[in-house]
């Protein structure tokens, strides 16, 4: 049993999860916020379904365009100082998101907005790994990410009513606000980087095309793609769902999406401790949990009540979370720290993908056909993360034969 880390460490691992976790709650929430002012929107700008979902494609095409160049960026200039740039760049474009007097003016902003959220995973994701020793890293993780479900807590609860009170605009001021205050705590108290352990230092750095180049960091990518189709495709219209199909006003909707949100919010912190626990091995969580995710989607989407609905969302969540972090582990213990920002960068990218194109896929399908139809579609991408996750390296070393990374050899003992 390996002994725990000393307390100078633990004290950087604490201070590191709550700020980045704190940082992933505003940006997250900076995302959702466009999910509960759509039907404000196109009330206001006259547009249906179809184009209200490109608002949110528009978003999602800059932040997927942006997560290459950011982790490039932050493996050159540092996760610290491309962090900073991001938070400072997100909270002015979400703020002018509310001034937006058209259309097209909003899809501008969401494209702007996008780019500049889109730098910042892959620079998190490499301060870190930077920050963190190998075998508590995706348990770690697995607390900042389980802020993306906290934040679907509390968007729907604080920016509903701020929404019906004040109108949609206002939601883009205050979470702009909310970016302020967490560039400054970051800029403040984000800790230096932990030496490097013995076997990190083995692993050697490649080039960003390199890595760029290897397959296997993209088959990585397909199984993010496959989870956030799901992610995406769910929360981007639930509300509108809850709204038109049991006329249930936005407020309310936004007290009963909190209820799944709860159970994605355990389900991401145990994915992270399995993860951490297993040393990878992702199909041992992924198969078995996508596929009660797949089964639990289709009663939830044919479900023929409210109560029947929120049972059978709840439990596809859990399912759906649990993959989260098994996702990243292999990647993120394989690549040399050098490397983790591009890496990291270029997974993330397929989950963004899936945000450009789930919702307007799925509003488009729920305007053609009905909201069954287009939820039962998201079957799609728990498919996609079954096979992916049998067609990738299930740990580390194997990770880093798939790639071609060299390791150097254990320096030799001197005899005592």
């Amino acid at each position: 049993m390996s002994a725990p880390p000393p307390q100078p460490v633990r004290r950087t691992v604490r201070i590191t999860v709550v700020l980045l976790f704190t940082a992933w709650l505003v940006d997250y929430a900076d995302r959702l916020v466009i999910n509960l002012a759509l039907p404000s929107i196109g009330e206001e700008f006259d547009v249906g379904r179809g184009q209200q979902g490109l608002v949110v494609s528009a978003f999602f095409l800059a932040y997927a365009l942006c997560q290459i160049p950011g982790g490039l960026l932050a493996d050159r200039y540092g996760a610290r100082r491309v962090m900073l740039w991001a938070l400072l760049s997100w909270s002015v474009f979400t703020a002018l998101t509310g001034f937006a007097w058209s259309f097209a003016v909003l899809l501008l902003m969401r494209f702007a907005f996008g780019a500049a959220e889109g730098v910042f995973p892959p620079a998190s994701t490499k301060a870190l790994v930077e920050r963190t020793t190998p075998t508590e890293r995706m348990g770690a993780n697995g607390l900042i990410m389980s802020s993306n479900a906290v934040a679907g807590i509390l968007t729907p609860l604080l920016v509903a009513p701020l929404i019906a009170v004040f109108g949609w605009r206002s939601a883009f001021f205050s979470t702009a606000a909310l970016g302020v205050f967490v560039l400054v705590a970051i800029r403040m108290w984000l800790p230096a980087p932990l030496p490097r352990t013995e076997l990190e230092n083995r692993v050697t750095r490649r080039s960003g095309r390199s890595v760029l180049r290897q397959g296997v960091i993209w088959r990585f990518s397909a199984m993010m793609f496959g989870y956030s189709v799901i992610v995406w495709g769910f929360t981007t219209w639930i509300p509108s769902y809850l709204s038109e199909e049991y006329d249930i006003s936005l407020a309310t909707a936004g007290t009963l999406v909190a209820i799944p949100a709860v159970a994605a919010t355990g389900a991401i912190i145990v994915g992270g401790r399995l993860a951490d626990r297993l040393g990878g091995h992702h199909r041992k969580v992924i198969v078995p949990s996508m596929t009660a995710g797949a089964l639990t989607l289709l009663f939830m989407a044919f479900a023929p009540s409210l109560t029947g609905f929120l049972v059978f969302s709840t439990l596809a969540s859990i399912a759906v979370s649990l993959c989260y972090m098994p996702i990243l582990a292999v990647p993120l213990s394989g690549l040399a720290a050098e490397d983790v920002g591009v890496g990291s960068g270029a997974i993330v990218f397929g989950g963004q993908v899936a945000g450009m194109v789930a919702p307007p896929v799925v509003g488009a399908l729920a305007d053609a056909f009905s909201f069954q139809v287009a939820f039962s579609s998201l079957v799609f991408g728990a498919a996609v993360v079954i096979v992916t996750a049998l067609a990738t390296p299930q740990d580390a070393a194997s990770f880093r034969a798939a790639t071609g990374a060299s390791e150097l050899p254990a320096p030799a003992k001197e005899p005592s």
